[in-house]
C-alpha cells in the first residue's frame, strides 16, 4: 500500500509564554512511501518524524493537506478503520497477558464480518509468532521476556491483523548494542517476508541506512532530503544531511576556491572548475566555501598537499583512525580520517599529510549550506 502525503502540514498551539506563536512539527510534506517497501524516517529529536507517523496512524489530523493510502483518502479517518499497525517505542505489552493474549487481543475487537472464532484468531496468532520466531515463547508473560523478545511480540501482534501499513516508532531505542545490531536484521527480513508497507522512525542514521530502502531526512518539520541510504550519504543536498549522515561524522573546514584550487588554510589541495563554468575559464576572485571531507576520504601521503598536526593513532582492527588537528577545522575539536591499517602515519612525526579522494570531498556555500557541484 503506497502512503502519499500531499502537502501536509500539522500546527500546534503555543504554550506559556510563547502563547501565541504556533509550533510547526510538520511543515508542507508532499512525498510518496512506495507500496511494499521499507522507510527510515531519520531526524534529530524534534524534527517531526513521530508527528508524522502519527498522522499516517491517524493519532493526528493534519492542520492542511491530505493523507491517501493508494487513491484512498484518509485524512479523516478514525485509526481503528486505517488498517494500520503500530509498534511503540515502549512496546506497550500488556503485563497480565501472555504472549499468546497479547497478540490475539487485536482480533477480539473485530466486529460484524471480521469477526473471528476462537480457533481462526489462535491459528493467526501462531502464524505470525512463528514468522517473528517466538512461537516457542507464547505462554510467557512480557516479564518473562528480553528486550528483544517483546519487541518481536509487539511485532507480532501489530502484523496480525494483516496491516495496509507498519508503523515502527523507535523501537529498538531500548535494546542493548549488540540486541539493536540483530534485530534490526530481524525486522527487515519480516518486512520482506510479509511485503507490508513499513515507515521506521529513528535518530540512528545507522540503523536507518542499514534496513531501509529510502531514507527522508527531516530537519525542524521539513524534509531535507529523499532517496536511497547510500545515494544521499554519498550526495547529500545540504551540509545538514551531510553532517547527519555518517559514523565517524564528516569533517567540515573553512575553505576557498581560488583560480582553479580548492584551497583549505593555505595549501591548496585539490582543482576546482564549477560544472556550469565555461571549459577552461579561471575565477581571479576568492570565494568562501565550506568544505565537507568523509572520514575515508583522506589518504596518507608524504608528499600529499594537505597538512595537519597528529596527535594519535588508534587502531581499530581492520581500520585505523588518524586523529588530526587543523585550524580551519569547523565541525569538532579534531579530524579523523579513517584508513587501512596497513597505510599507517608515521607515529613519531608531528604532522601528517594527505592526499585526498576527490569523490569524497563535498563542498557547500559558506552562507547557505547549499550543495556546490564540482568540477572534479
Amino acid at each position: 500500500m503506497k502512503v502519499l502525503f500531499d502537502h501536509v502540514t500539522k500546527r500546534f498551539p503555543g504554550r506559556g509564554k510563547n502563547k501565541h506563536e504556533e509550533v510547526i512539527a510538520v511543515d508542507d510534506f508532499a512525498f510518496e512511501i512506495p507500496d511494499g517497501k521499507l522507510i527510515g524516517l531519520l531526524g534529530p529529536s524534534g524534527c517531526g518524524k513521530s508527528t508524522a507517523l502519527n498522522l499516517i496512524c491517524g493519532l493526528l489530523t493534519p492542520t492542511e493537506g491530505r493523507i491517501l493510502f493508494g487513491d484512498e483518502d484518509v485524512t479523516n479517518i478514525p485509526p481503528e478503520k486505517r488498517g494500520v499497525g503500530m509498534v511503540f517505542q515502549n512496546y506497550a505489552l500488556y503485563p497480565h497477558l501472555s504472549v499468546e493474549q497479547n497478540i490475539i487481543f487485536p482480533l477480539q475487537n473485530l466486529k460484524g464480518a471480521d469477526k473471528l472464532t476462537k480457533e481462526q484468531m489462535l491459528e493467526k496468532a501462531r502464524e505470525v509468532a512463528s514468522l517473528v520466531q517466538i512461537d516457542q515463547l507464547m505462554e510467557r508473560r512480557p516479564s518473562e521476556l528480553s528486550g528483544g523478545q517483546q519487541q518481536r511480540v509487539a511485532i507480532a501482534r501489530a502484523l496480525v491483523k494483516l496491516p495496509r501499513v507498519l508503523l515502527l516508532d523507535e523501537p529498538l531505542s531500548n535494546l542493548d548494542a549488540r540486541l539493536r545490531l540483530q534485530t534490526r536484521e530481524e525486522i527487515r527480513r519480516i518486512q520482506t517476508r510479509t511485503g507490508v508497507t513499513t515507515i521506521f522512525v529513528t535518530h540512528d542514521q545507522e540503523e536507518a541506512m542499514s534496513i531501509s530502502d529510502l531514507i527522508v531526512v527531516m530537519k525542524d518539520g521539513r524534509v531535507q532530503q529523499i532517496g536511497r541510504p547510500q545515494e544521499v550519504y554519498d550526495d547529500p543536498a545540504n551540509l545538514f544531511v551531510a553532517q547527519f549522515l555518517g559514523t565517524p561524522p564528516i569533517n567540515v573546514f573553512r575553505g576557498t576556491i581560488r583560480g582553479n584550487s580548492l584551497y583549505i588554510g593555505e595549501e591548496a589541495v585539490l582543482k576546482w572548475e564549477a560544472q556550469d563554468a565555461p571549459q577552461g575559464s579561471e575565477s581571479t576572485e576568492a570565494r568562501p566555501v565550506t568544505v565537507g571531507i568523509r572520514p575515508e576520504g583522506f589518504i596518507v601521503d608524504a608528499d600529499g598537499p594537505f597538512t595537519c598536526r597528529l596527535n594519535a593513532v588508534e587502531v581499530m582492527g581492520r581500520d585505523v583512525s588518524v586523529v588530526c588537528e587543523h585550524p580551519e577545522l569547523t565541525s569538532a575539536p579534531q579530524i579523523r580520517a579513517v584508513i587501512d591499517a596497513d597505510e599507517q602515519p608515521d607515529r613519531s612525526q608531528e604532522t601528517v599529510r594527505f592526499s585526498l579522494k576527490p569523490h569524497k570531498v563535498l563542498l557547500f556555500d559558506a552562507a547557505s549550506g547549499e550543495r556546490l557541484h564540482t568540477g572534479w
